[in-house]
């Protein structure tokens, strides 16, 4: 984990090297390694990375504690005793500790402080580039820094804001077909934008269409990268509120049928509430065209209820037991008239396996549409 300071973060070697406190962190982060004998200096491995070596040895660690792999997320493990419970999520070496017993967690910070060398930074306030700000009903995340970065990086900080987050799609115009030179400018702005949307789903649906030209952008899809951006400029305050509430899972899916000009592929559009909390979304197009808007609706029913089904399953480990199915509005009647009466089944065979994966989840009662 790690907090945030005043000095700006440097984007290469040379930069950091110039200032003592970077130059610290530095010196502090090897000397660590050094300690706790994260390597030893060998020929360059041919199967085996070093982060590998580093989570194999920690996560063995806290196995021989009583922790087990979460079956929903490689990344998390936990730890359930005497009706305690503890979750514990690594990237790297960054890491999250939380749990029901602060008593049994300092315990184990301790124990993993004899065997690795390791800061405790108390409160979480800032994790892999998200800030997360106590508030009096819970916490708000946002990733301010980072956007305003990508802002000042890229010359748009003293860009006009603008309302939305992009324009609509313009037709016949020469800047649709003709190419933007500077690709690798292009791809690098849409990888910032994606990074972003972990607490931004509003932007979610205009940084897809653009991530949807990674390889051939055109001057038409700058100009709506840098309506986003400037969007972004006008919002830098918005994130991601998580408040106290009955924490019963909910999902609502749309999609947009024939969205995409070129190839007429649609887009499925879904999203989950736990209670009052937004915790997932998604945008992503489809991979075959959908003869109707009712196809095209099924389809991101089938994934919606895919995601649902993951996040069941990771809730229940985290001891949020979902008694009764889970929710999925869907506004489309013939979608929903196909998922419920299997007599719709012999017109619709274009997508049985998506009719059949449904029926399965509605008969067992992991959902309800």
């Amino acid at each position: 984990m790690a907090t945030t300071n005043s000095s700006p973060i440097p984007n290469t070697y040379r930069q950091a090297a110039k200032h003592p406190q970077w130059q610290s962190a530095m010196e502090t982060e090897f000397q660590a390694l050094q300690n706790q004998n994260t390597w030893t200096l060998v020929p360059a491995p041919t199967n085996k990375p070093a982060p590998r070596q580093w989570f194999q040895k920690l996560t063995g660690f806290l196995q021989t504690h009583g922790f087990r792999f979460s079956h929903s997320d490689p990344s998390l493990l936990l730890h359930t005793h005497n009706n305690t419970h503890h979750y514990l999520l690594i990237y790297v070496d960054d890491i999250l500790v939380t749990g029901d017993n602060s008593e049994a967690i300092q315990t184990l910070i301790r124990d993993m402080q004899t065997q690795f060398a390791m800061k405790q930074l108390g409160q979480i306030d800032f994790f892999l580039g998200i800030q997360v700000q106590h508030t009096k009903s819970g916490y708000f995340l946002t990733q301010i820094h980072h956007a305003t970065k990508l802002l000042h990086d890229n010359g748009f900080a003293d860009y006009k804001a603008a309302p939305t987050p992009f324009n609509p799609i313009t037709k016949n115009s020469q800047n649709n077909i003709q190419p933007f030179a500077d690709t690798c400018l292009y791809l690098r702005l849409a990888v910032s934008l994606q990074y972003l949307t972990i607490t931004r789903p509003d932007i979610a649906y205009a940084t897809n269409r653009i991530c949807q030209h990674l390889q051939q952008p055109t001057c038409q899809d700058y100009q709506y990268l840098k309506s986003l951006l400037r969007y972004i400029k006008g919002t830098l305050s918005l994130g991601l509120p998580i408040t106290k509430g009955k924490l019963i899972l909910q999902t609502y899916t749309d999609a947009d049928w024939a969205a995409n000009p070129t190839d007429r592929k649609s887009v499925s559009v879904f999203c989950t509430f736990l209670g009052p909390n937004l915790i997932s979304w998604t945008v992503k197009k489809q991979i075959t065209v959908a003869k109707s808007s009712t196809e095209a609706e099924y389809r991101a029913l089938s994934a919606a209820t895919s995601k649902v089904i993951w996040i069941r399953r990771l809730v229940e480990e985290l001891q949020l037991v979902q008694y009764s199915p889970t929710p999925i509005h869907c506004d489309n009647i013939s979608a929903i008239a196909i998922a419920k009466n299997p007599i719709f089944h012999a017109r619709t065979k274009h997508i049985e396996i998506d009719y059949q994966f449904i029926s399965q989840h509605l008969t067992v009662g992991n959902i309800v549409i």
